[in-house]
């Protein structure tokens, strides 16, 4: 009887376990990761510049570029990852002029695009590129004014402003420079950086203000955080020391996320507010965060497998025929004004929102639930 019992119990364990993992795994036609990742990384082939001021090559483009890179190379499309550099190769020559310059953090977040061509093709040229725009984040420039030196003198970036957006801007470059290199000084920089926002930003209900004195839960700022951190997380050694404080934010954050999900499967531009409206790239930033913190064991499948299929499936129908994303917050900088969030502009096409939807079909379809 005894065994029989046991027997039951670890049948029942199986069950469970596969059937969270078919949620992530298992779509209907029209929304395989796979399928929409080729929509929307062919359609980055197609699509112009998105430039900051004008000038620059933008942290969005870049997202969009590197979801594309990422999603060729694990489904080993020779021909994308080709079609990708051919794409990237006038930023070496002509178009030399777009390569951001190293004086803000949403510049510098370009580095983290070479060290992932760097990563797939193994070309030194793009580590030779990408690597200045992580060392500069910590190298104060002569012009730095005090506040700026005052952060540096606490061993954070001069870039730190402490905005929300800015713990995926820094994380990012920072954990792909260690990657590449293996040298602890960037992911420590990139942990002690994460503690600092989630000390300072960090609600009790696990949400975050856009910046201390926006005291407002917009989606996509969210967004960058949830993302940021399950990046972080993906790179931080199991026994780094801020590894157990990282981990606690992402998990709370998790959780009322869970709790504000809507009945849709989707985020509202301001998370907590029932009345607003429902957004894309926000939406899409936390669907990546559920389905890495799913298939790492940081969030317990039977739990949020099933919110992340929600809303992947309530994600996919925003994507029209062109495959370009609707409704995506416009760029928006901080402003103490609940109704500047609402009256936000919704784009169609923008990479704010292309990127996120990207990273949400690389996950799918990386490994399998722990």
């Amino acid at each position: 009887m005894f065994k029989k019992i046991v027997f039951l119990t670890l049948l029942f364990s199986y069950c469970t376990c596969y059937a969270q993992q078919n949620m992530l795994n298992d779509f209907p036609s029209g929304y395989n990761p796979q399928e929409i990742g080729n929509r929307l990384a062919n359609r980055f082939l197609q699509a112009k510049h998105m430039l900051h001021a004008g000038k620059w090559i933008s942290y969005p483009e870049t997202f969009n570029w590197t979801g594309a890179f990422q999603f060729a190379a694990l489904t080993k499309n020779e021909e994308l990852i080709k079609k990708l550099q051919h794409k990237f190769e006038p930023l070496f020559s002509s178009e030399a002029k777009l390569l951001p310059i190293m004086n803000h953090v949403d510049l510098n977040m370009f580095g983290s695009l070479p060290l992932v061509m760097y990563q797939i093709t193994k070309e030194r040229r793009y580590l030779e590129l990408g690597m200045p725009y992580a060392d500069t984040q910590w190298q104060v420039p002569q012009q730095a004014n005090l506040k700026e030196k005052a952060w540096a003198d606490q061993d954070y970036s001069w870039q730190t402003r402490l905005w929300i957006d800015d713990m995926y801007m820094i994380t990012v470059v920072q954990s792909q420079a260690y990657r590449v290199t293996g040298d602890h000084k960037y992911i420590d920089r990139a942990a002690r950086e994460m503690v600092l926002y989630l000390d300072t930003l960090q609600r009790e209900n696990g949400l975050f203000y856009h910046a201390p004195d926006v005291p407002f839960y917009w989606g996509r700022g969210n967004g960058w955080m949830a993302a940021g951190m399950a990046i972080l997380l993906q790179e931080l050694p199991k026994d780094h020391a801020d590894r157990p404080r990282i981990i606690s934010g992402f998990q709370k954050m998790m959780k009322s996320l869970k709790e504000y999900q809507m009945p849709s499967g989707m985020w509202n531009q301001l998370i907590d507010d029932p009345d607003c409206w429902a957004e894309t790239s926000g939406s899409a930033m936390f669907t990546f965060a559920f389905i890495k913190g799913v298939k790492n064991g940081w969030l317990d499948a039977k739990e949020y497998a099933p919110a992340a299929r929600k809303a992947w499936m309530a994600l996919v129908p925003y994507i029209n025929e062109n495959g370009d994303v609707r409704e995506v917050c416009v760029g928006t900088n901080k402003k103490n004004d609940k109704q500047y969030y609402y009256d936000r502009p919704r784009h169609i096409g923008d990479y704010h929102g292309q990127s996120p939807y990207l990273w949400c079909a690389v996950a799918l379809l990386e490994g399998k639930i722990n």
